[in-house]
């Protein structure tokens, strides 16, 4: 199936700008042109769109994007190149989830914090608060300095 760079947009999400970018950046080696050059996307570039967001997503740049698409037009001769690349990308996944976890956590801490010292009407209240009278399913959110 081919679809004009409209469709693709509004099937990914992903705007026309953005497209017509990574056309120009050379992402799309193998797409074909319709007359007056208008582009058609199969089911290859659909594919590649997967990949290039989820490699964006993991906060690589569009030029090693662009080397990775190169090292697939390569075969297999870049086949360890590719998966290097690919458990590189998963440990900065992982590390950025850690991170957003511990925030996760300081704010749902922090939501119990001032919605409890809202109900004694301030803060003082939780300031002398003895650690053992905070409940068990939020101290595991607590972290240091917290309680300020």
């Amino acid at each position: 199936m081919k679809y004009s760079i409209g469709e693709v947009a509004s099937i990914t999400g992903i705007t026309i700008s953005t497209l017509r970018y990574y056309d120009r950046e050379g992402l799309f080696p193998n797409m074909e042109r319709g007359n007056g050059g208008i582009r058609r996307f199969n089911e290859a570039e659909m594919e590649s769109l997967r990949i290039i967001e989820c490699l964006k997503n993991s906060g690589l740049s569009i030029k090693a994007i662009k080397l990775f698409l190169d090292w697939c037009q390569e075969g297999d001769s870049t086949l360890e190149e590719r998966r290097e690349l690919f458990y590189e990308r998963l440990g900065v996944v992982e590390k950025q989830i850690e991170e957003l976890q511990k925030t996760m956590n300081t704010l749902r801490f922090k939501c119990w914090y001032y919605d409890t010292a809202v109900s004694f009407g301030s803060e003082k209240a939780l300031k002398d608060l003895n650690p053992d009278k905070i409940p068990e399913d939020v101290l595991k959110y607590k972290v240091d300095d917290c309680l300020d």
